[in-house]
């Protein structure tokens, strides 16, 4: 094993994606005691084969995201391009009205309704998504889906760690073509070894990107259930996004089933009343996800997020974002518009970098900055498009620290509420944390509105000097 990779694996730096185990059938990847896949130390010690370096995102002997959407997209007509969500075709905003496609979403539909159009129009003879899992330690992972019916049993977003290897490596021997879906860093990978890989390369033909702010440890769902009575061990099913009549689409409910004094329930509850759900405090979160500086799945033929925008959140049924890159997928967005079987809206690259403004901040406006907290003590890291920089305003470095503070602590402090079987021991040790985080947070906000309102004041007292003259 190279020595670069050595320090990916032992730094935690790992995607986590099982492209490795795709690489090279003798890797595997297990799950650990913090609720994260981990490829096995002794199976990355039996050789020295040094290609894994060409298909981890983190190597720096592997394409970056730049490099790997330049050979996709770069070449391709009237294609467009924004150092911030990559290169486009065309950027929208909407939802599916054909079928319950958006009822039965997280959103507003569109990946589900996609695998159809490409499957149905026989463009793809199968799809590789995130389903229910048939096994005992793990909820959801990835499954390959050769129906309607099946790609629409797997709908909804999952914050549940997934890997691909398993999905990937049985599609090689299977006939047809293929389209997947994944994170960031997972589509980034795919792309890597399709480089790789004449086979993986021949038989994925498209790949959906979800935009995504951070990958969850496992303990996260287990936690949402824990708080309200379902011990860890006895969740069966989870709906992060249950959309709820009469609210905005931010305001959803998370439905958990699972059993209580061995009786099977089911609790929906708020989001907002959940102790871990607040994704800017970042519980449970990947070390890999602080350290990627692609917010918008730049190397994805579309990507697809949620339309935080205030002229659709207060929509509760949903709505994506979409960044076209693909000419075949267009060509499907445009005839579903014709046919009346979506909606959609024409956005500037301002509108799609307005609906994601906090996740770009932390991935690429606060990334020079980890990094250079990390090179100040010269830990090895991975490199990143992004330069490190001590620029970051200094409340800004306040709210970075706590929240790698509350990452790494919450995987700590739970293990040992778990052993205990005490979950106000796990509330009340990470309590000081949260309240660090939103009293940093509170003062943040309070010197952006008087920095505003500084602004607003020069402005307005220059246009009345320029009405005098």
């Amino acid at each position: 094993m190279s020595n670069q990779i050595k320090r990916i694996v032992n730094e935690d730096y790992t995607v986590k994606s099982g492209a490795y185990a795709v690489a090279d059938s003798k890797y595997s990847m297990t799950i650990d005691e913090f609720g994260e896949y981990k490829y096995d130390k002794d199976d990355l010690a039996i050789t020295e084969k040094s290609n894994l370096e060409l298909v981890c995102s983190m190597s720096h002997k592997s394409y970056d995201e730049d490099k790997i959407a330049n050979e996709l997209f770069k070449n391709t007509d009237d294609i467009k391009h924004n150092q911030v969500i990559g290169y486009y075709l065309n950027l929208y905003a909407g939802h599916v009205i054909e079928g319950d496609y958006r009822k039965n979403a997280s959103s507003g539909g569109f990946a589900t309704w996609i695998f159809k159009e490409l499957l149905v129009n026989k463009h793809i003879d199968g799809v590789i998504h995130v389903k229910a899992s048939s096994a005992a330690e793990t909820l959801f992972e990835y499954g390959v889906s050769t129906t309607v019916e099946e790609i629409c049993e797997g709908s909804k977003t999952k914050y549940y760690p997934v890997e691909f290897s398993k999905a990937l490596n049985k599609v090689k021997k299977l006939p047809g073509k293929y389209a997947i879906i994944g994170i960031p860093s997972f589509i980034t990978e795919l792309r890597l070894l399709a480089m790789q890989d004449k086979t993986i390369d021949n038989k994925i033909k498209y790949t959906i990107g979800l935009i995504c702010g951070h990958q969850k440890s496992s303990k996260y769902t287990e936690a949402l259930a824990w708080q309200y009575g379902i011990k860890p061990g006895n969740l069966r099913d989870i709906n992060y996004r249950k959309k709820m009549p009469n609210k905005s689409s931010s305001d959803y409910s998370i439905e958990m089933t699972g059993t209580i004094n061995g009786k099977l329930v089911k609790k929906t509850v708020n989001q907002n009343n959940f102790f871990v759900s607040n994704w800017g405090h970042g519980f449970f979160k990947t070390k890999f996800s602080d350290f990627t500086d692609d917010a918008m799945n730049e190397t994805a033929d579309i990507s697809l997020g949620d339309a935080w925008l205030p002229e659709y959140v207060t929509d509760e049924k949903g709505n994506n974002i979409l960044i076209v890159r693909n000419k075949e997928i267009q060509r499907i967005i445009n005839k579903g518009l014709k046919e009346g079987k979506i909606k959609l809206d024409v956005l500037s690259v301002n509108d799609i970098i307005r609906s994601q403004k906090g996740l770009i901040r932390h991935t690429r406006d606060a990334l020079p900055y980890r990094l250079y907290k990390l090179d100040r003590t010269q830990i090895w890291r991975p490199k990143k498009r992004v330069q490190a920089s001590n620029k970051l305003p200094y409340i800004r470095k306040k709210v970075q620290n706590i929240r790698k503070d509350i990452a790494e602590q919450s995987h700590l402090i739970y293990r040992e509420a778990v052993i205990r079987d005490d979950w106000m021991f796990f509330e009340k040790k990470m309590q000081k944390y949260v309240n660090r985080y939103e009293y940093t947070y509170k003062l943040l906000r309070i010197q952006e509105i008087g920095t505003i309102n500084t602004i607003k004041k020069i402005s307005n007292r220059s246009i009345r000097k320029f009405q005098t003259k």
